[in-house]
């Protein structure tokens, strides 16, 4: 196959044909989140998280501004939209349109255990709180 350029894919970038490397956007991630297991979708955020910090702020903006198709399971469409708007209010800016209609009827603890639920209800950025997700800010940190 000398000569032939195939896309090449990191945990979460992409080098498409022309051998130019595109971090991964949420829309991207929402993909890849749908058929992942939980322990890869927090790797698949932390990966995110890497990439959006080493962008430049103009290249930044454009990362979670596509809406990103169901994942299949509402809390994670949720989830998204909640760290876009998360992500946006970080950099001063507002979050993405699509990401207003998004929340959950029933609250939501991605980690589910005694100390992290207190530490969620106590630490959730508003963003996540106001959609019924509850995670700590420092787990979005260490995802």
């Amino acid at each position: 196959m000398a000569g032939i350029k195939v896309p090449c894919k990191t945990v979460g970038g992409v080098v498409d044909r022309a051998g130019t490397y595109r971090p991964l956007d949420i829309a991207r991630l929402g993909r890849l989140l749908a058929d992942a297991d939980d322990a890869l979708r927090w790797r698949l955020i932390a990966e995110f998280l890497e990439e959006y910090r080493w962008e430049p702020s103009p290249a930044r903006l454009a990362l979670p501004a596509e809406e990103p198709a169901s994942t299949g399971d509402e809390r994670w469409d949720v989830f998204l939209a909640a760290f876009a708007e998360y992500l946006a209010a970080r950099d001063g800016r507002a979050a993405p349109e699509w990401s207003e209609s998004r929340s959950l009827r029933r609250l939501w603890f991605p980690f589910n255990t005694r100390a992290a639920r207190v530490d969620a209800l106590v630490h959730a950025p508003a963003a996540f709180r106001r959609r019924g997700v509850y995670v700590a800010a420092q787990e979005l940190e260490v995802a």
